[in-house]
């Protein structure tokens, strides 16, 4: 191994920790909408148009075709997000009306890491480090204080991968890529005892306020990216279900006894050259939240939480569509702008618990560009997903009611890249 190879392994492993630290929340229901500073500035896409070191994470095949090089970034994320109760009457004196403003932590930092080194003339191999996900809200008012809930109230999950991946090329055209999807996260409840009370979890002491679990596991991603004509270019990806160890200290919260995989996802995408100077690209992507019981199994679950078929969010699939444009204005500057669109993950029918997971957002519009001098390049983005409100009846036995769920979303992020 090199020197120059073993800096590089041993700074992705330091990124590594430092994003096992950093809570994040996506755009895509609690996926990220892209990674790669690139990427975000095109609206996410990427799986038939691979520009940097980052794409291993979105297709292991395009790794094949952006040369030696290193990315290292970081996106500014801030978040809007909170609820407003409205009708609701759970007794004498007891109504859990009012606004409430889940941002007590407002901004988060998500760093990113990719390196990408050409074997030969048909292989390529590549690490990337990067969020693959998370949620986060943090509500000093706690939305449930009129039911006995104390302290203030959110959750915070964290979802890193590291992703070693190799690409073979057996056709000048066709490229096939895998990536192992090496899988940590972060989860901590606090203030939401109330839904334990009354025999409601199979285990009430691994429910809340237990502090930040972790757990780790894997799951793989296959990518294949063809030349379908000297300015076409098609490419598909497919990642399992990442499977993890299960949250112990969140055992009576998430269903299976505190189990919370990664959904597996898939999309196809083509990238159209229409002049020189002019690549359009767009992705289709499907996330099967459903797969996840602890995301996907209704409140209204007559079992207890924390068992097989325990309460849950009420999650559904989503569907993504991401279109982006690239003009190169010349050599040392290119531009891009990007759109996403997701189907609603957050049924309207399930608005009490995903106050603290509202992530209803589904319109994102993104814009970039980088700049070139030598074999290094700066790239930026900034990204803004449009404000969305879902509103939803409460259950009757939880005082009725109309609860609204609102977020929005800003990012701004840089990279520097080096082609060697």
């Amino acid at each position: 191994m090199t020197m120059s190879t073993r800096n590089t392994l041993g700074f992705s492993v330091f990124l590594a920790g430092l994003l096992s630290g950093l809570p994040a929340w996506a755009t895509n229901g609690y996926f990220s909408n892209g990674y790669g500073v690139q990427s975000q500035g095109l609206g996410g896409t990427g799986i038939a148009l691979p520009l940097d070191g980052l794409a291993a994470a979105t297709n292991p095949a395009g790794i094949a075709l952006i040369g030696n090089r290193f990315d290292v970034g970081a996106t500014l994320f801030q978040p809007d997000r909170g609820a407003d109760i409205t009708g609701n009457f759970a007794g004498p004196g007891v109504s859990l009306n009012g606004h409430y403003d889940g941002n007590d932590t407002r901004r988060f930092l998500i760093p990113e890491f990719g390196y990408v080194r050409q074997l030969g003339p048909q292989w390529a191999a590549a690490l990337a480090v990067y969020g693959n996900g998370g949620m986060n809200t943090d509500y000093g008012h706690n939305p449930w204080a009129a039911f006995g809930a104390q302290g203030s109230a959110g959750v915070n999950l964290e979802q890193l991968f590291v992703s070693p991946a190799l690409a073979y090329r057996p056709h000048p055209d066709h490229v096939f890529g895998v990536a192992l999807n090496l899988a940590y996260q972060r989860f901590e409840a606090k203030g939401v005892q109330i839904f334990a009370a009354n025999g409601a979890s199979a285990a009430p002491a691994s429910f809340s306020n237990r502090g930040t679990d972790s757990a780790t596991g894997l799951g793989l991603r296959l990518g294949y990216t063809g030349r379908l004509t000297p300015t076409l270019t098609l490419g598909a990806t497919i990642a399992s279900k990442t499977r993890l160890s299960k949250f112990e200290r969140y055992q009576g919260l998430f269903a299976e006894q505190g189990d919370f995989d990664v959904p597996a996802n898939y999309g196809v995408g083509l990238a159209w050259e229409l002049q020189p100077a002019l690549t359009l690209a767009a992705d289709l992507q499907r996330i099967e939240y459903s797969g996840v019981k602890a995301v996907s199994n209704t409140l209204f679950s007559s079992a207890q939480f924390g068992s097989e078929r325990g309460p849950g969010f009420g999650w559904r699939d989503v569907n993504v569509v991401k279109l982006g444009a690239s003009y190169e204005v010349h050599s040392a500057l290119t531009l891009r702008a990007g759109f996403d669109h997701v189907s609603q993950p957050v049924p309207a029918s399930e608005p009490l618990l995903n106050i603290l997971a509202p992530g209803v957002v589904q319109n994102h519009l993104a814009v970039g560009g980088t700049l070139r001098q030598g074999n290094g390049e700066w790239s930026v983005f900034a990204s803004h997903a449009f404000s969305k409100t879902l509103s939803g009846a409460i259950a009757p036995n939880f005082g009725a009611g109309l609860a609204s769920l609102h977020m929005a979303q800003n990012s701004v992020g840089l990279a520097f890249g080096w082609k060697y």
